[in-house]
């Protein structure tokens, strides 16, 4: 995938006048509402405030603020289904300027329809109504932060928990009970610690203790690693994408051991790394089951995906699960391949299935209702009869070359209602077209939802009969199907990541509809995938893009060098420069910051308050304890830490910090901005592009040029270079809005740069 480069060098028509906000994109999906806005020249940050449905103003967390280059993006999960509007103001030198907002936006509520939330449970951290449940837990997880994430985990083997295994690790107990949202934000590849290549998460089947794993906006991405959910109960997963997953276990994200109560819906399925098997050269499982129940996968989008829903690796007691309004687009196999258990299938899209549609084995029970069959070689199979044994070039059985399930025992599947087109063959038991059908039959057809199936009809290896599971209202929760054709519309609409992702691909139905073979242009076009995302608000440094081998994983660097610094491990409370009116704490832990070993805190309560005056503008550092996560009120406006830190501009004037959640605070920070921008004794400097070695020259007359940095649009660090530059590589950058700074003996100057 060659990508074009182009600069421009003179003022930008895609930037907003400086103080404007200009709104380009605003809408609303499942439970959650997002924005796009220019770039406002001159802001360094930007707060997001929404209103609707009980709340007013309510600013959102810093980290759902990202940078596009040309553009940025706001995302607000956990809302109830309603009207919301979203407010954007630009901040600048600590000020809030002029505010644009949204139109009211619609927002949806969720699909909660199938097994998993049976016994009234719902799955995940987020309540039935879409809003967090009490005293939820929410984490950020980026690019920069998926090794140095930390929380206190109750029941952990040891505190703070560092990292984002590490922290589902002291999950893996079942001893702490808050609801923990983990957001996943932009493109994440292999984090340091993982399982054998997955995100493991378990939590000991407490049933009082909730886990959602979710993507925010339209691209989160897990990129090379695997979900493995074992052990655990109340888990969701949604509006991810999961490709070139190389773990040990091969598959996307698999349920691999006593589960229940699982929710997995909105997720993007692609290939995985070959595997040593010939089936496994998409990768292995997509989305598999084994040896769990209660559970709903949902509006998922599996993309020509070979091995999609493996359900079952034994013989097991009979589990209940649903499939429901996924999209099975020109994906192979296994829509599911049920082994044992009670499975309901329905509303689903077989768009272009070169093999065939659900799979029936070793006495499973399984309806298949209201589906959408696409030229899908064989909708629905059941183990060593009908369409599974039989020879077309023989017109007759076959029991040894034909078999698809390893010669397995079979189940029995009860259809109603599916449409299917383009079939190679689907017979149903008693149709007088096939020969003795009603041994040799893929489906025992019903006229009605709330038909049984005799007990007379059965498996033809294995004998076993179909439960009925279906029509007992002790077992089966109550849901309305959509007719064949309005499920395939609603899942193109739905299926997949919000607004169907940020990765866009176009089958060639005369060639992928019957083709199992890999894709290579898919292939390929998966492999060099690198996220658009510029900067996370609050993150620190630059997201997306790069090369697999550069480090670009932040850590080490714990903020702004500070020209005044407060330190209560050394200082107490006396100052010349901060008046401080609160008590201190010896009890509150350590913490290490800018090699200080810091263990004395001023505890912020309602009677605590620092009050200073700065001369200039400044930046502000504040320091936590690491796995602060809470909000600090500075100058009247609340301000959530990040990883233990709230960094903030600030103007010129007297500013007040007072409690806004209870904290421990153990130093502050001032560092005074230095920098001359744009000075009038600056000679022009000259800026082009030698298209041969996609360098950025830079050339002047008079200046002595000492370093040269680049900034992303919102203001973090992207790239710097030292001593006399003339020349800057900017050939791997991602396309977007960039700050060149290019510092000189008298002074320093800036551009901005669109690639």
């Amino acid at each position: 995938m060659q990508k074009t480069l182009l600069l421009f060098l003179f003022v930008l028509n895609a930037v907003a006048g400086a103080g404007a906000v200009q709104l380009t994109e605003a809408g609303g999906w499942r439970e959650t509402a997002y924005v796009q806005w220019l770039p406002v020249e001159g802001a360094d940050a930007y707060h997001v405030y929404v209103s609707g449905e009980g709340m007013v103003n309510k600013r959102i967390d810093t980290q759902l603020i990202r940078s596009y280059g040309t553009y940025f993006r706001a995302d607000v999960p956990g809302l109830a289904a309603g009207g919301y509007v979203l407010k954007v103001v630009p901040v600048t030198g600590g000020q809030e300027g002029e505010a644009a907002s949204t139109q009211n936006i619609t927002v949806a509520a969720h699909d909660r329809t199938g097994f998993a939330f049976a016994d009234g449970r719902v799955p995940g951290a987020y309540k039935a109504d879409g809003t967090p449940k009490p005293n939820a837990v929410v984490l950020y997880i980026t690019e920069n932060t998926k090794n140095t994430v930390s929380i206190e985990v109750t029941g952990a083997n040891a505190n703070p928990c560092v990292g984002i295994q590490t922290i589902l690790d002291g999950f893996k107990k079942g001893r702490d009970n808050r609801p923990l949202i983990v957001r996943f934000v932009g493109r994440i590849t292999d984090p340091a610690y993982l399982l054998n290549g997955d995100i493991v998460v378990e939590n000991n089947n407490n049933a009082a203790s909730y886990i959602t794993l979710e993507g925010i906006g339209n691209d989160a991405v897990a990129d090379g690693w695997g979900i493995r959910v074992k052990n655990a109960s109340n888990v969701e997963v949604r509006n991810l994408g999961t490709m070139n997953c190389d773990s040990d276990e091969g598959d996307n994200i698999s349920l691999q051991q006593s589960n229940e109560y699982i929710w997995v819906h909105h997720c993007d399925f692609f290939y995985g790394k070959p595997g040593g098997d010939a089936d496994q050269a998409k990768g292995d499982g997509a989305l598999d089951s084994k040896t769990s129940g209660f559970v709903t996968f949902a509006y998922n989008h599996f993309w020509d995906t070979g091995k999609s829903n493996l359900l079952g690796n034994g013989t097991e007691e009979p589990r209940y699960l649903s499939y429901h309004h996924n999209w099975y687009d020109h994906s192979d196999s296994r829509h599911p391949r049920v082994r044992s258990h009670h499975v309901h299938v329905f509303n689903n899209y077989y768009d272009g299935v070169a093999k065939y549609g659900v799979g029936s084995t070793n006495a499973s029970s399984v309806f298949v209702e209201a589906n959408y069959f696409r030229n899908c070689g064989y909708p629905m199979l059941i183990s060593m009869q009908g369409s599974d044994v039989w020879s077309s070039s023989k017109n007759a059985n076959d029991y040894t070359t034909m078999p698809t399930f390893s010669k397995e025992n079979g189940g029995v599947i009860k259809s109603y209602n599916n449409y299917m087109t383009g079939q190679k063959r689907f017979v149903a038991w008693g149709n007088t077209a096939f020969p003795n059908s009603t041994v040799d039959f893929d489906a025992y057809v019903v006229n009605s939802a709330a038909e049984t199936v005799p007990a007379t009809v059965t498996a033809y290896k294995g004998g076993s009969s179909y439960s009925n599971f279906d029509t007992d209202p002790q077992l089966m929760y109550t849901y309305v199907a959509d007719t064949p054709e309005a499920a395939r519309d609603r899942v193109m609409q739905w299926a997949g990541r919000m607004q169907g992702g940020d990765f866009k691909w176009t089958f060639n139905n005369a060639v992928d509809d019957s083709s199992s073979d890999i894709n290579p242009g898919l292939r390929d076009a998966l492999a060099s995938y690198r996220s658009q995302l510029v900067a996370v608000q609050g993150d620190g440094n630059a997201q997306g893009g790069g090369d697999d081998d550069e480090d670009d994983n932040g850590g080490g660097n714990d903020g702004p060098a500070v020209d005044l610094t407060h330190n209560f491990t050394t200082n107490g409370k006396e100052s010349s420069f901060f008046t401080i009116n609160g008590s201190l704490s010896d009890s509150k832990g350590s913490v290490q910051y800018g090699g200080l070993t810091l263990t004395i805190c001023l505890k912020i309560e309602s009677s605590t308050s620092i009050q200073f005056t700065t001369a200039k503008a400044s930046v502000l550092t504040l320091v936590f304890n690491t796995g602060f996560t809470g909000k600090i009120k500075i100058n009247g406006t609340d301000y959530p830490a990040v990883a233990g830190k709230v960094t903030l501009n600030l103007a010129a004037g007297t500013h007040t910090i007072t409690k806004a959640d209870v904290a421990n605070l153990y130093l502050i920070g001032i560092a005074y901005e230095t920098t001359r921008l744009n000075e009038p004794g600056i000679k022009e400097l000259k800026m082009w592009l030698d298209v041969t070695t996609r360098q950025l020259i830079i050339g002047s007359t008079d200046e002595e040029i000492r370093s040269v940095a680049l900034y992303s649009a919102a203001g973090n660090l992207v790239k710097a270079v030292s001593g006399a530059v003339s020349s800057f590589d900017v050939s791997e950058l991602p396309r977007g809005v960039y700050i060149v700074k290019v510092v000189t003996k008298n002074g320093d100057y800036s551009q901005k740069l669109l690639k």
